[in-house]
């Protein structure tokens, strides 16, 4: 029975501080503050663009070094999660914030989240291409989506992930904002633009 304790212990002295070691190198990838995201479209009237003034994301990483084995077109990141809380869209307009936080349902649904289940990443000329394949929760509807982004290299050995989605607001039962008693209506296609800086 000792014997069998000893063993126990002495696996635990290797296995442990192996583990502490494990989690130390695989430290997560961090949103910078220089990071953008927002989302622009048209009116009858003229266009607009909404920036998110902050949001966050969680980017666990699988690598050691996961910001050079993406950069090389290898899988060095692994579960990946944006949240945008709706309170933090701003359209610099104070009539166009009112009706786009109630055209998205921003009483009853607090946050936009995009959830990466799964992606795909080549090799590209100046950093890598991902097709990031997840789920967008917007005004309370879930949906399965596809979104392709250029990875480049940045300043500080930070990451910087480029791109920009077309979403349809019916596709989430969302009726597009009017304004002006119907005189300014703003088309159901939307562009999600973004410029994610991510530093271990």
């Amino acid at each position: 029975m000792r014997t069998r304790i000893g063993k126990i212990a002495a696996l635990a002295l290797i296995t442990v501080p192996g583990m502490i070691a494990w989690t130390q190198m695989h430290a997560p990838l961090r949103l910078q503050t220089a990071s953008k995201l927002s989302v622009s479209g048209t009116s009858t009237v003229r266009s607009f663009e909404c920036q998110a003034k902050s949001f966050g994301a969680t980017v666990d990483a699988v690598l050691p070094d996961a910001v050079a084995a993406v950069l090389s077109g290898e899988r060095g990141v692994g579960a990946v999660e944006l949240k945008v809380p709706v309170e933090q869209l701003d359209c610099r307009n104070g009539t166009m914030n009112e009706h786009m936080l109630k055209a998205i349902k921003a009483s009853e649904f607090k946050d936009i989240v995009f959830t990466v289940s799964s992606y795909d990443l080549a090799k590209a000329t100046d950093g890598a291409r991902v097709t990031l394949h997840g789920c967008l929760t917007l005004g309370g509807v879930q949906k399965d989506i596809q979104i392709e982004a250029d990875v480049k290299s940045a300043p500080d050995g930070a990451l910087l992930v480029s791109g920009k989605y077309a979403l349809k607001m019916t596709d989430y039962n969302l009726k597009p904002p009017k304004l002006m008693l119907g005189a300014m209506k703003v088309n159901e296609l939307v562009s999600v633009n973004f410029d994610l800086l991510l530093k271990p």
